[in-house]
């Protein structure tokens, strides 16, 4: 099990950028997979992007080619730079990792916004 800890939410108008960082701490292995998930109000929890260590990465089709996820494996830390969002993109975001995936710890979670 690790700890991560996740910052940059915010509010920001439609077309905007934000920038989610997550930094874990704990076991090295149980961050070989690190990625992103988010809850909108009424909506299930869905994956947004999920990255493994060698640097695959998956997107969930509604972000494809508006999100990027980077991590850095030196510093344990996984990156979603947001670009043109859209107000459908207001959810709680939360960063997840593992050992394998699906992720098994879990970030508090934190607001993005989107205003039109």
């Amino acid at each position: 099990q690790v700890q991560l800890v996740e910052s940059g939410g915010g509010l920001v108008q439609a077309g905007g950028s934000l920038r989610l960082s997550c930094a874990a701490s704990g076991s090295y292995f149980n961050t070989n997979v690190m990625g992103w998930y988010r809850q909108a109000p009424g909506k299930q929890r869905e994956l947004v992007a999920i990255t493994i260590r060698t640097g695959v990465t998956n997107y969930a089709s509604s972000v494809k080619g508006r999100f990027i996820a980077s991590r850095d494996n030196a510093k344990t830390t996984v990156y979603l730079q947001m670009n043109s969002l859209k107000v459908e993109d207001t959810a709680v975001y939360n960063c997840a990792a593992g050992a394998y995936y699906p992720p098994s710890s879990w970030g508090q979670g934190i607001q993005v916004t989107v205003s039109s």
